[in-house]
């Protein structure tokens, strides 16, 4: 018997889907990255402990300048590839099928509402479904959302 879910536990079930989740790289990784759009992009960072390399795929929430990319931790600070990138800040960004050199930056609290502001006012829609499907996946409201800038080299 299927379940009758609201769109946003649709996607807060699909948030906490590996699988699904881990698309995005496949595409990204094949050189089919620019189908996601230009807001999408790939993190090749490394892994705290393995030393080993590890990719997430997010949304660029601000492009202040073609050099800077800012993205978000909708799961906070706990998400596995904010802390790897807390430890080890020298990663690469895929942006469409371009691969660039990129040093991260954690932004602190007034600087990530600040980005947080920007994104809603941008893009009112996106954010309204976005912070829905967190809040549901995560089982509280999402206030302040920890935001890392990516310097392109």
């Amino acid at each position: 018997m299927m379940e009758n879910l609201s769109p946003t536990a649709l996607a807060a079930r699909a948030l906490r889907t590996r699988r699904l989740v881990r698309a995005p790289i496949w595409l990204f990784r094949h050189g089919l990255g620019p189908v996601l759009g230009p807001r999408m992009v790939m993190i090749q960072h490394t892994g705290r402990k393995s030393g080993e390399p590890r990719f997430v795929v997010l949304e660029v929430v601000d492009r202040p300048d073609p050099d800077t990319v800012i993205v978000c931790s909708g799961f906070g600070e706990t998400s596995q590839w904010y802390r790897n990138l807390r430890a080890q800040p020298e990663c690469r960004v895929t942006v469409g099928r371009r691969e660039r050199a990129a040093h991260a930056d954690l932004l602190g609290g007034a600087d990530s509402a600040a980005v947080l502001d920007r994104y809603r006012a941008a893009h009112p829609a996106a954010w309204e479904r976005l912070r829905g499907a967190i809040e549901h996946a995560v089982g509280h409201t999402v206030d302040g959302l920890p935001m890392v800038r990516l310097r392109l080299h």
